[in-house]
């Protein structure tokens, strides 16, 4: 097993399962503004990228002019369902137990707002010693200035960090800032995208992080 001091989570897909309620939020969102609903595969495949990217890709570029009041109604439902579905993935409370004495952080590009309430709803926000959103700097996952800023509050953290995550970006940004890569492959991100990442480690189940880091 590798020895690892510094877990950084990603926080849809990885350790909470917020897909059910971004789709119905997001086809709320286009039925309010007149236009089709889309399958819930593909609002899924939007995922990864913050809500400003989500919600470019539902609209489609013909309705592109519309991405300001898509976001409007977006937030203000989204503000009130974000917990209709929403729950931890199973074995996540486990693993943040396991790991009590590591130092562990989230590292989302999910806004902020809405990663705490969901934490603090599911009472997971004490394990994590930082949470960090999209709107948390002028920048976000896979830019590697993300990191730079993370190392800058814990030095000592680079040589013993894993990032922990569903989606292409966990992996890209890892490798960005030469630290460790762990794709999990049963959240929101595509498949096959991350085994063609060529991660440093891939779980199936989030409890096999225990069989890989001590």
């Amino acid at each position: 097993m590798k020895k690892i001091d510094f877990m950084i989570f990603d926080f849809d897909g990885t350790l909470v399962d917020t897909g059910a309620d971004l789709v119905k939020s997001i086809n709320y969102t286009l039925g309010t503004l007149g236009l089709p609903e889309r399958p819930a595969h593909e609002i899924i495949s939007f995922v990864g990228d913050g809500v400003n990217k989500l919600m470019e890709k539902s609209l489609g570029k013909d309705h592109a002019g519309r991405h300001a009041d898509a976001m409007k109604i977006f937030t203000d439902y989204y503000a009130e369902h974000l917990m209709d579905h929403t729950v931890l993935y199973p074995g996540v409370r486990e693993i943040l137990e396991n790991y009590r004495n590591k130092t562990k952080m989230i590292l989302t590009n999910k806004r902020h707002r809405f990663t705490m309430r969901i934490a603090e709803s599911l009472k997971i926000e004490k394990y994590f010693a930082d949470i960090i959103g999209a709107d948390s700097m002028p920048f976000m996952k896979p830019d590697q200035r993300v990191m730079d800023h993370i190392f800058s509050k814990y030095p000592s953290a680079k040589g013993s960090a894993v990032v922990i995550g569903d989606g292409v970006n966990d992996v890209l940004i890892a490798r960005k800032t030469g630290v460790l890569s762990c794709a999990l492959l049963n959240g929101l991100g595509n498949r096959d995208e991350l085994l063609k990442l060529r991660a440093d480690y891939y779980c199936e189940d989030i409890l096999e992080l225990k069989d890989l880091f001590e």
